[in-house]
């Protein structure tokens, strides 16, 4: 597996939705990129901190997620009210 086709799975391998040899490929080609494997780790991390600050509204927002998430996720949010 190359990065570019990586990245064409990688919302598959994160709900668990890869059939088990592309899911061997991919983790595979993950242990022998670390460039890839740090991406993922962002994006892991990226998702996490999208939840946190979604999940009560009203509720105060945690102190690690970056301002600009914030203001995006705010952005998104009026651009799908306005849509």
């Amino acid at each position: 597996m190359k990065c570019r086709e990586l990245l064409e799975f990688l919302m598959q391998y994160l709900e668990d939705e890869l059939p088990p040899e592309e899911r061997d490929s991919f983790e595979r080609h993950m242990r022998d990129c670390p460039p890839c494997a740090n991406y993922i780790q962002s994006y892991r991390a990226v998702r996490a901190m999208g939840r946190k600050a979604l999940c009560c509204e009203g509720d105060a927002v945690p102190a690690d997620v970056p301002e600009d998430l914030i203001q995006a996720i705010l952005r998104a949010r009026q651009e799908g009210r306005a849509g």
